[in-house]
């Protein structure tokens, strides 16, 4: 008697090889969508020639817009793109007691997200070819790359771009990475999220300090505090500078106000666990670190991003705004660093805190300094203690 044979199961397709592998691979999220030009492309060109991209002037080089809005300029042949997403929410950590320590934006509370995104998106970009049965080619991207990632995420089912500009997922809210695989396999694309749900709501737009989401959708770079304490390489303008308050990388407010954020999953990513050192750090005794004490401190995180410089620089602002006498010796120490950049930022902070101290260290270091911006800095705070009751 011939053995009974079991009807086949129903075939897995190639899209969904891949997304299970992608799950497989710890990933949040996954979308496939088609590599044409994202649907919110307008808004990109608008806001490159509204100049909102302030000194992130690689974003408008024409080779680099190019290959934001057309993919098949980035990878010839492309057929698909494959978007992952991490979930990296770690529900009021890093917001600290008081003014005296600096926040940190919830990304980079943990190890550097590239290293841990960038080794899972590898392996799934290696496993292409296992899933889809044929030999692909294929590039990937952690949020570094020429693609318009929130909008290729959108039109691959992940979510709605929301007034603030994140991408917002119904369950798990905006706390997320996103990375990209532009492959030539010819995948099945998903429906894209439809329709937004913003609605009326306006609290991201109504709580920023700067200003800096000018409209739905719109948001000026140069007035965001994560560009502001990140990505600007220079001083950070005078008037900004009381508006940042404590934060010293990168700023949560818009998400941490939006209400599709009110009830969502922590991360389940541990190497997202936040470091001791990281976590509300004491803005006094980070004025102390050297170049090497640095690297040491935040070895393997983001905040190496902006290095030393740029962190100092952020928190002598941080400083002046909690305005407190016991930080003047920092302070001062800092008014003597050999970054100018750190020098200038001391100096305007001093200008905060009335005392004689201040004004005696603003008067001894203008007799020595030959930087210009720096000297100005100066005569600015000088002026201001000044006219300030002591």
């Amino acid at each position: 008697m011939a053995p009974t044979r079991l009807p086949a199961g129903p075939r897995i397709t190639p899209s969904e090889a891949v997304k299970r592998r992608a799950r497989a691979l710890g990933f949040d999220l996954v979308g496939i969508a088609p590599a044409e030009r994202p649907a919110h492309a307008d808004f990109y060109i608008e806001w490159l020639r509204r100049g909102y991209g302030g000194e992130m002037h690689y974003m408008a080089r024409p080779d680099a817009v190019r290959r934001r809005l057309e993919p098949v300029e980035t990878l010839p042949g492309a057929r698909s793109i494959i978007v992952v997403a991490l979930n990296y929410h770690l529900p009021d950590d890093g917001l600290p007691a008081g003014p005296e320590r600096g926040i940190v934006a919830r990304y980079a509370l943990g190890n550097d997200y590239h290293r841990i995104f960038e080794e899972k998106l590898g392996r799934l970009a290696d496993a292409l070819a296992e899933l889809v049965g044929h030999e692909v080619n294929a590039r990937a991207y952690v949020d570094y790359g020429p693609v318009l990632e929130r909008g290729h995420a959108q039109r691959a089912g992940l979510g709605w771009i929301g007034k603030n500009t994140m991408l917002i997922h119904p369950r798990i809210g905006s706390f997320l990475f996103l990375g990209e695989i532009l492959t030539d396999a010819a995948l099945q694309p998903d429906a894209p999220f439809l329709p937004d749900h913003w609605g009326t709501c306006e609290r991201c737009i109504e709580a920023c300090p700067t200003g800096a989401i000018t409209s739905a959708r719109q948001l000026d770079a140069r007035l965001c505090i994560s560009y502001l304490t990140i990505e600007l390489r220079g001083p950070i303008p005078r008037p900004l500078r009381p508006l940042i308050g404590s934060r010293i990388f990168g700023c949560d407010i818009c998400q941490d106000v939006c209400p599709w954020n009110d009830a969502i999953p922590r991360s389940g990513e541990l190497g997202f666990t936040p470091r001791e050192a990281v976590i509300g750090p004491r803005l006094v005794e980070l004025m102390y670190l050297s170049e090497e004490d640095f690297h040491h401190r935040f070895q393997g995180t983001a905040l190496t991003r902006c290095k030393r410089r740029g962190l100092l620089r952020n928190v002598a602002v941080a400083i002046g705004n909690w305005a407190d006498p016991s930080a003047l010796p920092a302070l001062i120490r800092g008014l003597h660093d050999e970054e100018p950049l750190v020098r200038g930022h001391c100096a305007w902070a001093l200008g905060k805190i009335p005392s004689p101290a201040a004004g005696s260290s603003l008067q001894e270091r203008r007799t020595l300094e030959t930087d210009a911006w720096v000297n100005e800095e100066i005569e600015l705070a000088l002026a201001e203690l000044a006219v300030t009751p002591t």
